[in-house]
């Protein structure tokens, strides 16, 4: 394996198999147990990053940061990293009134493409994606042994970088390896967390105490195990060496365009950034509208054409209501086409009794949206 010593690397693996048996919330009674027919192809598990990092060839491993809990978080890297001529960092490029100042790209660039799969720990099904990802990118097929072919030779065309767990603390946490019929309310109870009185913290309450700390029973797999919510740390002075990698891998490697993988509980579909420039909206909502009509066609779940918001300038009202979260800095200090993606969870209620999501369909959302945004950087590159 590329980057890593296989001894040592096997004793890690040990390691973290324990933490993962050891660390782990363990499941209130009465509540579901973790879903037992998850089918091979569906890996979602830290374990399951171990096993795959440690096959890759055509790439290379980094670990670029360990989190609180002694966990690594790696970065697969495809494609030769080119050296950009670069004598400012992007705020100041910009200031000149040129990014090529930052980092000066031309036709014959390879266009950079940067993956951040969950900083959320219960979203696993961006792990599930970008397991099968760097699969795609070393066999040409996923762990259903499905071809993706297209996507493999997109992927050849690019710098390609998949960090496929921004918060392994969260994701050891998380004691369900899937939500798929799953009630909303578990995973809102072991993603979100809850009170010392056991009253959940749900969304936004979860984002109102940070670090997470103090008036907390179960830390919820949103958190790395010091509290800290990576879409929300302190961008200039960063609380999680999560964050600080995350944005240096950015900052050094001037990627085209990013997706951080989430996951919620409504159809799939991609969320702009806030505080970024208009023409970067623009980019993004054509990148969502073609993405929607791909699922419709594809036979999908997907978003009524009228029922995709156009771009809007934030609120000017007080309070202030759009945050300057990880994507808005990522674009800050990248100048990438950052966006969210939200991925269905699959969860239930009481309206909605029946998943909207298949296993299969979830990792053919995660799979499409790739070949989606490679086709899209491929052909609407910034130089």
């Amino acid at each position: 394996m590329s980057g890593l010593k296989r001894e040592p690397y096997l004793i890690l693996v040990f390691l973290l198999i324990c933490s993962n048996v050891f660390g782990q919330v363990p499941i209130d009674p009465g509540d579901p147990p973790n879903p037992s027919a998850i089918p091979d192809f569906y890996r979602s598990k830290l374990t399951a990053i171990d096993q795959e990092v440690n096959l890759v060839e055509k790439g290379k491993v980094r670990v670029i940061a360990t989190s609180p809990g002694g966990f690594p978080v790696y970065a697969v890297l495809y494609g030769e990293k080119e050296n950009f001529p670069s004598q400012a960092n992007y705020n100041s490029a910009v200031a000149a009134r040129d990014p090529g100042y930052y980092a000066g790209k031309d036709s014959s660039s390879k266009p950079v493409v940067f993956f951040l799969g969950p900083v959320h720990g219960q979203e696993v099904e961006g792990i599930v994606g970008m397991i099968n990802l760097i699969h795609v990118a070393e066999t040409g097929r996923d762990y259903r042994d499905q071809e993706w072919s297209s996507l493999q030779k997109k992927l050849e065309q690019c710098r390609v970088i998949i960090v496929p767990c921004g918060n392994p603390d969260g994701r050891r946490r998380c004691p369900y390896d899937s939500f798929v019929g799953m009630p909303v309310e578990i995973m809102t109870k072991y993603g979100q967390g809850t009170r010392t009185d056991g009253s959940s913290w749900g969304w936004p309450g979860a984002k109102s105490l940070h670090p997470m700390k103090g008036n907390v029973g179960i830390l919820g797999a949103y958190f790395n195990d010091e509290g800290i919510n990576m879409m929300h740390d302190d961008w200039f002075s960063p609380m999680a060496a999560e964050t600080e990698a995350i944005l240096d891998l950015a900052r050094s490697e001037a990627p085209d365009m990013t997706v951080s993988l989430h996951s919620h509980h409504h159809t799939s579909r991609i969320l702009p950034a806030n505080y970024v420039p208009w023409f970067m909206k623009m980019r993004i909502d054509s990148l969502t509208r073609t993405l929607n009509q791909r699922y419709a066609s594809g036979g999908l779940p997907s978003l009524p054409e009228d029922w995709i918001s156009p771009p809007v300038v934030e609120d000017q009202s007080y309070p202030p209501k759009a945050s300057f979260n990880l994507i808005s800095a990522l674009h800050h200090v990248s100048g990438t086409m950052a966006f969210t993606f939200e991925c269905s969870h699959g969860t239930v209620t009481a309206d909605e009794p029946e998943p909207s999501v298949t296993y299969g369909n979830i990792l053919d959302i995660q799979l499409n949206l790739y070949e989606e945004m490679l086709d899209y950087i491929l052909e609407n590159s910034l130089y």
